[in-house]
């Protein structure tokens, strides 16, 4: 009857466009009972999605979720009898020191974002027969671990590299890095231009980033709520999708491969380090400071690198007055993994000059 009577009651509104004292009441009680049914029906639904939700994150975590491996577990399996530690920066600094040891002039290799000094794994072996080859885990990634003062500035990198050198008595290096540690080298060589003689830039980063595809770890890890997760929530297909996007030859992406990538992110304060690294505001500062490098600078390229494309390598050798240039084909943003063979004999070409 209460309903007929809104219906009514609607009708005649509608055509009048008024309500009757007398009938105001009974509108306004069902009007506010049609809301409360509907605020029921609102928070029901809310309620569901919410237990869908924490359902849903259960069974990512469940699935997906990894603890961090001991360290002394990954010390085991990616130390050797070539491995050394060194503190410096308050870090014990896992790093490997091979080869001529009456070469005054070392060569000193520097990893890029997410990866270990393995990945110059290749090139040691070949050069410490004439050379001698230093090479470290760059704090936040491989044993070494994440800076204290959780500093991911290229600055508190190129300190850190220089703490390093002088804990290690050299004076003077060549100098090499790839992508994140080309950047460090440059800016390294800039800042203590007497410590360096020759500069190795292989993919290096330095000039605002314009990818055209990126890791998929490294866009999470710059995405505010999904970053927090990453520290926790971090599939093994994650890793290895990751890698192969900054190969070209996806064949060369071996399980042995991506396990080392995998589990030296599951170190102890590594994830946290990367998201912390990745969501630095890029740094262009030296940029005008690039003209004034008077070291002998060979740059090498992957054509294929899709994570710091080609027109990089072209800008580094527009800016840099004393440099050569070499791009190699069907290679990606880590030539000195994907093709070991072929980048090394262009280092060596450069080195012997």
């Amino acid at each position: 009857m209460v309903t007929d009577k809104y219906n009514s009651i609607k009708k005649t509104s509608i055509k009048k466009n008024i309500i009757s004292n007398e009938n105001m009441p009974i509108y306004l009680a069902i009007v506010l009972q049609e809301k409360k049914i509907l605020m029921a029906k609102a928070i029901k639904i809310l309620k569901y999605t919410i237990i869908i939700f924490i359902i849903f994150f259960i069974a990512i975590c469940i699935f997906f979720g990894r603890r961090d491996i001991p360290l002394q577990n990954l010390k085991l399996k990616y130390a050797n009898q070539q491995s050394a530690f060194i503190n410096v920066d308050g870090m014990n600094v896992h790093y490997k020191d091979e080869g001529n040891v009456a070469d005054t002039i070392p060569i000193v290799l520097l990893h890029g974002t997410a990866s270990s000094l393995q990945t110059f794994d290749a090139w040691t072996d070949s050069l410490k027969n004439s050379k001698r080859v230093v090479r470290m885990d760059m704090p936040a990634f491989g044993l070494t671990g994440p800076f204290p003062n959780r500093n991911y500035s290229i600055d508190n990198y190129v300190n850190f590299i220089h703490h390093f050198l002088v804990a290690k008595n050299i004076s003077k290096c060549i100098l090499a890095g790839n992508s994140l540690g080309g950047q460090i080298a440059l800016n390294y060589t800039i800042q203590h231009p007497t410590n360096v003689s020759k500069l190795i830039l292989i993919d290096a980063a330095g000039y605002p980033l314009e990818s055209k595809s990126t890791p998929i770890a490294f866009k999470i890890a710059r995405i505010p709520i999904l970053n927090k997760m990453l520290t926790f929530i971090t599939p093994r297909f994650m890793a290895k999708a990751s890698v192969e996007s900054v190969y070209e030859n996806k064949s060369k992406v071996t399980q042995n491969l991506v396990d080392r990538y995998y589990e030296l992110t599951l170190r102890e304060g590594n994830r946290q380090a990367l998201v912390d690294r990745l969501t630095m505001k890029t740094d262009t500062s030296s940029i005008p400071y690039y003209k004034n490098v008077q070291q002998p600078t060979l740059i090498l390229w992957g054509e294929q690198d899709l994570l710091i494309p080609i027109k990089n390598a072209y800008r580094f050798h527009n800016d840099l007055p004393n440099d050569t240039l070499v791009i190699l084909k069907n290679v990606g943003h880590v030539p000195m993994e994907e093709n070991s063979i072929e980048s090394l004999v262009v280092l060596m070409n450069f080195i012997k000059k």
